[in-house]
Parts: C-alpha cells; sequence; structure tokens
C-alpha cells in the first residue's frame, strides 16, 4: 500500500464506561505493529517543514524512519537528543499546531502522528530500562541556579548540566514538575512518567531543593552571594485570573488552578487515602475551553459529578483546547453551553453556589486575535443550575519573586521582559523562559524557550560573564 493511502493509525484508548469512574490514563499507546505502519505513512521530505514545527527542533523525520525500520531505542536516542521530556511531550504537546501541522501529508489527508510515535518510543525505552546516553561535557566549574521545576526549567536544567555545569534547580512546592504534576491530570498524564523524566535528570548530578520560595527564603541577589554565576526564571504562569463578577466569593467556586492543584498534586482523587478536602458536586459548571478547561472538567466527571458543562463565550470552532481532548471530554459526556458569557454566580442564604447567570451572545467582526468577537444578544440571558463553579479562564504571573527584584523589568501584565530568544532579562546573568515570559501557553513552547536559554547562559558562562 502506497505510503499516502496507508490510514493514520487511531490511538486505543480505555473503554469509555471504565474511565468515567478512574484516573487511569486514557491514552493507551502504540502497539509496536501501529508504530511502525504509522512511521512508515512519513514520505522523508527533503525539506521537513514538521522539524521548523517543533520548538526543540527535533529531528523527526530521522526518528521516525528509526521506528519504522525497528529500530526504537535508536529512534529515541535521536530524540532525546533535543527534548528531555519526550515521554511527557508525546502526551501533552499540541502537535496538531506544531510538528504536525506542517506535515505535508496533511495537506489533503491526515499528518503523520509524530507525537504518538514520540510516546511510543519514549515509552519503549523505559520499559526496556534503556537511558539515552549523551556526551556529558567536563566540569566548567559554574553554578547556576533555575527557579521553578516546572517545563522551561527542568529543560534549561538538563541542557546545562549536559553541558558540565552544577546545576540546582529550586522548587516552591512539595514535588517537582510545576504544572506537569498539579496542572495535568493523571488520567492525560501520569505523576509516573514526570517522575522518571525527573529522576534521569538528578541521574545526570541536577539537584533539586523542593518547599524553597526564592522570594521568601532568598532572593535574587542572595542566591548570586551564594556563588551562584547565572540565574534562570522559570516560574510559568499559575496566579488565577477572575472574571470579577458577583458569586465569586461564595463557597463552591474555585480557580482551575487551585481545584487541580487539589486533585493533581495534593491526591484528593484518592479521597479513600488522601485527607485533602474536595467539594464533590453534582452539577458542575467550567468556565472557559483551554485544556485547563478540559482538565478540570474531566476531572470533576471521575470524582463524581452528574453532569459537568463547559461555559464558553465563543463557538465549537474557537475552542482554543486540544482537538483530543475536545474529543474524549465529549465522548465522556461534558456537556458544551456555547455562546454564554458569564454574569453572575447565584447562591443561597448559606453561601453555597446554586446556579450560574449567563450572557447569551453571538458572534460578531473579528477581534485583535483574529476571532469573531463575541457581543451580547440584548435581554437573552440563561440560568445554569450548578453547586461547583470551576474558573479557568486563565492564569497570570505570582508577583512574589519580584518583590525583591526589582531591577528585572516586567510589562504591564507582570511578565518578565526579555531581550530576544536568548531569554536575558534586564538584569545581568539573570535569564527567563516559559509562561513567565509569554503568558500561559504550551509544555513543549515552555521547553523550547528554556532550551534556547541555557544555550546562551552556557555561552555566557564560557565567555567570561558574571554578575557582578
Amino acid at each position: 500500500m502506497a505510503k499516502e493511502k496507508t490510514p493514520r493509525q487511531s490511538m486505543p484508548t480505555l473503554d469509555l464506561e471504565l474511565r468515567k469512574t478512574t484516573f487511569r490514563e486514557v491514552a493507551l499507546g502504540y502497539s509496536e505493529e501501529q508504530a511502525r505502519l504509522e512511521a512508515s505513512r512519513c514520505i522523508q521530505c527533503k525539506k521537513p517543514k514538521c522539524v521548523g514545527g517543533c520548538p526543540v527542533e527535533v529531528n523527526i523525520p530521522a526518528f521516525v524512519a528509526k521506528v519504522a525500520e525497528g529500530q526504537y531505542l535508536e529512534a529515541y536516542d535521536l530524540v532525546k537528543g533535543t527534548n528531555s521530556l519526550p515521554a511527557i511531550c508525546g502526551r501533552v504537546c499540541p502537535q496538531e499546531e506544531q510538528c504536525e501541522g506542517q506535515c505535508v501529508l496533511g495537506v489533503k489527508g491526515e499528518p503523520v502522528a509524530v507525537g504518538r510515535l514520540e510516546r511510543f518510543v519514549a515509552d519503549y525505552a523505559s520499559a526496556h530500562g534503556h537511558k539515552s546516553q549523551r556526551e556529558k561535557t567536563a566540569p566548567t566549574g559554574k553554578k547556576v541556579a533555575i527557579i521553578g521545576a516546572g517545563p522551561s526549567g527542568l529543560t534549561c536544567a538538563g541542557e546545562l548540566a549536559q553541558r558540565g555545569h552544577k546545576v540546582t534547580v529550586l522548587e516552591a512546592l512539595h514535588k517537582p514538575g510545576g504544572v506537569l504534576v498539579y496542572g495535568i491530570p493523571e488520567f492525560r498524564l501520569p505523576k509516573r512518567i514526570v517522575s522518571e523524566e525527573i529522576q534521569q535528570l538528578a541521574e545526570m548530578g541536577v539537584e533539586i531543593r523542593n518547599n524553597y520560595v526564592v522570594g521568601l527564603l532568598s532572593t535574587i541577589d542572595e542566591l548570586f552571594n551564594q556563588g551562584f554565576d547565572a540565574i534562570f526564571i522559570g516560574t510559568g504562569a499559575g496566579l488565577p485570573k477572575f472574571l470579577n463578577i458577583p458569586g465569586e466569593n461564595l463557597c463552591g467556586v474555585f480557580s482551575a488552578n487551585e481545584y487541580l492543584t487539589r486533585s493533581n498534586l495534593m491526591e484528593a482523587y484518592s479521597f479513600q487515602d488522601a485527607n485533602t478536602p474536595i467539594i464533590i458536586g453534582k452539577n458542575v459548571a467550567v468556565l472557559g475551553a483551554g485544556n485547563t478547561a478540559m482538565d478540570a472538567a474531566r476531572t470533576a466527571l471521575r470524582l463524581g459529578a452528574e453532569n459537568v458543562s463547559i461555559v464558553y463565550r465563543r463557538t465549537a470552532s474557537e475552542v482554543p483546547a486540544r482537538k483530543e481532548e475536545v474529543e474524549h471530554a465529549e465522548q465522556e459526556g461534558i456537556q458544551f453551553r456555547f455562546l454564554r458569557a458569564p454574569m453572575e454566580i447565584l447562591g443561597d442564604d448559606g453561601g453555597w453556589v446554586t446556579a450560574l447567570r449567563c450572557q447569551v451572545m453571538e458572534l460578531g467582526e473579528p477581534d485583535d486575535s483574529g476571532r469573531r468577537r463575541p457581543v451580547a444578544v440584548e435581554g437573552k440571558e440563561e440560568v445554569i443550575p450548578c453547586d461547583v463553579v470551576i474558573n479557568a479562564i486563565g492564569s497570570g504571573s505570582n508577583k512574589l519573586l519580584f518583590r525583591t527584584a526589582k531591577d528585572i523589568a516586567l510589562n504591564k501584565w507582570g511578565n518578565i521582559i526579555t531581550h530576544d530568544e536568548s531569554g536575558k532579562t534586564s538584569k545581568t546573568a539573570v535569564y527567563a523562559g516559559g509562561d513567565i515570559v509569554t503568558g500561559a501557553a504550551t509544555v513543549i513552547l515552555a521547553m523550547g524557550a528554556g532550551r534556547k536559554a541555557a544555550m546562551a547562559i552556557d555561552e555566557f558562562l564560557r565567555s567570561g560573564g558574571s554578575s557582578k
């Protein structure tokens, strides 16, 4: 069968009825047969656009060719050459917008499933106890502090350790991983996968200090005084945004950040064994339609909610979440209430949520983002009964770190201003990347920023750069 005629291989998934009641991973991964068949679809372009679509520049045609040949460990080594977290990226990256979005097969058909193949080789390597042996540079004697153990920080740490620098990661929470552990649910990204990737960093010599809040325990300047030669800030965008509508302080209203952190990092999903309190609503309304909203809605369902609604002020075609996550949510019975803008959260005399009052919308002219702007349909409202409301409209930067680092320039949104893709900030020897620079974005974009910053920091240190 010609490559272009071979159909894209579907991802096996957990039984639908079972997955509504468990936090087990939904996507089960390719078999060897499926992986080789999918990899055989790649036509090995002479000028592969897929590589340009990857923020960490994985050599996609080369690793896919190795999969097609059955050389899975060699394929993994190729991926690991530029991507320090392949098992994670294979599960949560928006490949349809990046590498797969550039695949020429997608012009008239379906692109090669790059993400699923990346996951396959990472899982295969793990199952066979294989670890990529990238040659490590001789120790430089230089010390780098990484603030934040999320995707950008972990990537930066791995790249710098590979280049011979002594790296210490300072993480505010009690477990490393950032959004990978507190934000993304077990059914989409098992904690075991994150732990395995982080363990490989530890084996490279990266030190991780948990429960270390920079800005309270140490300032940026104090870290330099402790002997660090450069600092990377990858603190992410973990501060929730609110709509500032009446009723947001009622009992039963969560930010998605809090709701997912209680469930994911504090194990409220294992309520039989964990003491973390979380309200298990009967009727749950989730505000927003990004990946975080899908995660919150599907978590609520698994915790025991009878009805879960996604409330979104635009239409299905504007939903920003990954297509696969939307499909899974729909399959699991999540309701989508489009063209509804929250106006007020209603409550009872005891201060508990009873309903969500929404303005009915319609689409008008495009806004600055290019999407048609939702406008109110005058005189038309809807009241949605609910006992839990989860706000997933977005997040911003936490200002705690910057209270003691006034010389790091921020923009009007509170994000760090960097001079270029190197991540260089206004303060000498301080670099930044990920959501703390761009605002809430994707795991792979944060990783790409961490990798570029690591290369810039390495150059800075090797050229004799100093914080003094």
